[in-house]
């Protein structure tokens, strides 16, 4: 069954149980969101790239079933279940019931749009003791997790791997940037972790480097009396693996591209007083560098998607990044 049918029956109000007032669909690179007046219905696209394939029915429900069970480790009351969307002997589709499954949904609780973190930090309504709760929140979530069993040369290569992948991306003629951004600060990047070796080996043997989140950013981050995390990168376990202050890093970043600086500066401050951890200011400003460079990439991959933005947004957005990470880069240097 086409992609198409789908969205056009889940678009609509009487597809749901609850049976909502209205349904906002949301398209994203991957995905179809539906949003009922309490519920979020994620439905994967048939897609298939590099570092995922989505293109059968089955891969979409076990791809379903793990963004469930990660997202609960922060969310647990956020993600409901997983919904098979059923052809039915008449050739209806629905949502459960009897039939053949010819997709899965996500199911989750509708969260509150005015307590997400993007929005506070845009109307510049956080208050620090939000962000400190979030901090111990996520420090105990880390302290949790098993530290991952790999080598410090290990950990240092992937990085590796990360920022020449960026480079090769970011330097590719399609995109019309000056090349020599990008390679400047790759590098910058590779000169760091080859001359820091013992700051990225120290974190290796401390037992910092888990399986965490993966993608922190403000609108997956929802203060309510405590606070939940939505919305991992549950579809390539090997982003996932990573030093929490990459991943505190990356949030207190997005929170300075917001123009709340301070902000960033609290959850990292926060998570310092609950879990011990104090990394090195260099080291940190060396992962939000790189953090920077990867979102410029991603920015200008949405250029090939099917003309749903303007190209100026996505081209914008990358520059904007890219002198985030100069920035950092400078700072780790100093």
């Amino acid at each position: 069954m086409a992609l198409e049918a789908k969205v056009g029956f889940l678009a609509r109000p009487d597809a749901y149980p609850e049976a909502p007032s209205q349904v906002e669909a949301v398209e994203t690179h991957m995905s179809w969101v539906f949003l009922t007046d309490t519920h979020a219905y994620k439905l994967k696209k048939p897609v298939r790239y590099d570092y995922l394939d989505f293109s059968t029915a089955e891969a979409r429900r076990l791809d379903c079933e793990l963004e469930v069970r990660l997202n609960r480790r922060l969310a647990a009351d956020v993600y409901l279940g997983v919904i098979p969307l059923v052809l039915n002997a008449e050739g209806h589709l629905s949502l459960g019931g009897a039939g053949e499954a010819v997709d899965w949904l996500v199911q989750m609780r509708r969260l509150p749009a005015d307590r997400m973190l993007d929005h506070l930090l845009r109307s510049g309504t956080v208050s620090q003791a939000e962000i400190s709760q979030l901090a111990r929140r996520l420090a105990g979530f880390y302290a949790a997790l098993p530290a991952e069993t790999l080598t410090p040369a290990a950990y240092r290569q992937s990085l590796a791997g990360r920022i020449e992948d960026n480079l090769r991306e970011l330097s590719s003629p399609e995109f019309g940037l000056n090349p020599k951004v990008p390679a400047d600060l790759a590098r910058f990047q590779l000169g760091f972790l080859q001359s820091h070796t013992e700051r990225f080996d120290c974190r290796v043997s401390q037992g910092r480097i888990v399986e965490g989140h993966g993608d922190l950013r403000p609108e997956h981050v929802c203060l309510l009396a405590e606070p939940v995390v939505i919305d991992c990168l549950e579809f390539n376990r090997a982003f996932r693996i990573l030093d929490p202050a990459d991943e505190l890093g990356y949030l207190a970043l997005e929170c300075e591209r917001l123009h709340a600086p301070q902000v960033g500066r609290w959850l990292l401050d926060g998570y310092g007083e609950a879990s011990g951890d104090v990394p090195p200011g260099a080291l940190l400003h060396f992962y939000q560098s790189c953090r920077a460079t990867l979102r410029a990439k991603l920015a200008l991959w949405h250029l090939r998607d099917d003309g749903r933005h303007p190209p100026g947004k996505w081209v914008a957005t990358a520059r904007a990044y890219l002198e985030l990470a100069q920035r950092h880069a400078d700072l780790a240097a100093s």
